[in-house]
C-alpha cells in the first residue's frame, strides 16, 4: 500500500486498510478504478495514469497536487462522491 494511501485498485483487485474498509465512498471511488482497469485494459490505463502523474508534477505540483489532477482520479472522486 502506497504510503498515506488508504486503498489501492489493481486491475479487479482492490486492497484496503483495515481501517478503512467500512468507508463507502472509498470503496465506490475504488470500483470505479476497477471500471477504469476493465474499459481501458492494463497498458492503456496505467499509460494514461502515468503520464498524467507525471506531467504535473513536472508542472511542478507535489506529489498530492499531481495526484489529484490526474483525470482518472478526478472521475473516479467525482462518482464516489454522487448520491
Amino acid at each position: 500500500m502506497p504510503p498515506g494511501a488508504d486503498a489501492i485498485t489493481l486491475g479487479r483487485l482492490i486492497i484496503v486498510r483495515r481501517g478503512a474498509a467500512s468507508d463507502a465512498r472509498l470503496l465506490r471511488h475504488e470500483r470505479v478504478h476497477v471500471r477504469q482497469w476493465v474499459e481501458l485494459g492494463v497498458v492503456r490505463f496505467l499509460w494514461r495514469y502515468v503520464r498524467s502523474y507525471l506531467r504535473w508534477r513536472l508542472a511542478g505540483y507535489g506529489h498530492w497536487g499531481a495526484y489529484r489532477r490526474i483525470p482518472l482520479e478526478v472521475e473516479a472522486e467525482w462518482e464516489a462522491r454522487r448520491p
